[in-house]
């Protein structure tokens, strides 16, 4: 007697909605009908409005700060798991809270460890992800994690664009690793920017180890927040001589005056996925859908098929 394994079903959490929807029509279904009801003083319940007994399910939204993000995809968990779902994914295109991922001082948390405890307390069964902020919270869970990269939208976008000369750059130490593994795909060279933070978010000092005089320079990093970081190695690099210079960072942020930042520095352009909804419109910020990575992902872990070919480096 062959069996036929039924569809999953797919939702979303508010924020992450529009993405949802280009999610679940790249995977060939429509979103499932979900509902939030709120009291006057901002709590919220979440509401599926189908049956969801038995059935593989995955919960669509990116969990960057505030924390209303987090909270709504830890209740949307919690209600597929008491209504007796099967299989229970978090599919967060971006994980929030993810730069506290050690103690780097006394007395402070490790919050990306508590949110991975938090989401399989509340039923998830998998996560998937795109680009984390540090590889090793995946060790945070105990559960399956599918760590996703960008590099599979970005490098067709930056072979496309032909640039001589090219130079692939990190904005930091931290982000070496990643600037390597791009250079080595693109074969071309690579130079480091090297800087010293005066308190979050506050640039004190940078330099940069390498040349770029004559060079087309792609800085890559994994999010871009207010900018500053960005801009101000963006102008350096024009200043020792760099032809241009673009970035390509997976999550934008852009918080305060980050677009501003960008709109007066040198970069030529930014490119930014929507795995973080993009509201403010801007001639520098180009944004790639990771819509079609995230559902081909989501088919092949329903039919369990290997998602080897989706880790370009």
């Amino acid at each position: 007697m062959s069996y036929t394994v039924p569809e999953p079903k797919i939702f979303a959490c508010t924020q992450s909605a529009v993405l949802g929807e280009k999610i679940a029509q790249a995977y060939g279904t429509e979103l499932g009908n979900v509902i939030f009801s709120r009291y006057s003083d901002g709590e919220f319940q979440p509401s599926f409005e189908e049956s969801v007994r038995g059935a593989r399910i995955f919960i669509i939204g990116s969990t960057n700060p505030g924390s209303e993000n987090l909270m709504e995809m830890l209740l949307m968990l919690d209600a597929a798991k008491r209504a007796s779902a099967r299989h229970i994914t978090a599919v967060m295109p971006y994980y929030g809270w993810a730069r506290q991922d050690r103690k780097d001082k006394p007395r402070v948390p490790i919050a990306a460890k508590l949110i991975a405890k938090m989401l399989e307390a509340a039923g998830a069964t998998r996560i998937i992800t795109m680009d984390l902020h540090a590889d090793q919270i995946q060790g945070f869970f105990e559960k399956p994690v599918d760590h996703l990269f960008a590099s599979t939208l970005f490098l067709p976008y930056l072979r496309n664009l032909n640039l001589e000369n090219l130079t692939i750059a990190s904005p930091d130490m931290g982000g070496s690793k990643r600037a390597y593994a791009y250079s080595k795909a693109l074969e071309s060279d690579v130079v480091i920017c090297y800087k010293q933070r005066a308190k979050a978010n506050v640039i004190s000092h940078m330099e940069l180890i390498g040349d770029v005089e004559g060079k087309n320079v792609v800085l890559v990093d994994d999010l871009v927040d207010t900018a500053g970081t960005l801009t101000k190695a963006a102008d350096l690099m024009m200043e020792r001589g760099a032809v241009s210079v673009r970035a390509i960072t997976t999550h934008g942020l852009l918080s305060g005056n980050a677009y501003e930042k960008i709109e007066n520095s040198k970069l030529e352009e930014l490119i930014v996925t929507d795995s973080i909804p993009i509201t403010i419109k801007s001639d520098k910020v180009k944004v790639l859908s990771c819509a079609e990575l995230f559902a081909d992902v989501m088919h092949r872990v329903h039919h369990n098929t290997s998602i080897a070919s989706k880790f370009l480096m």
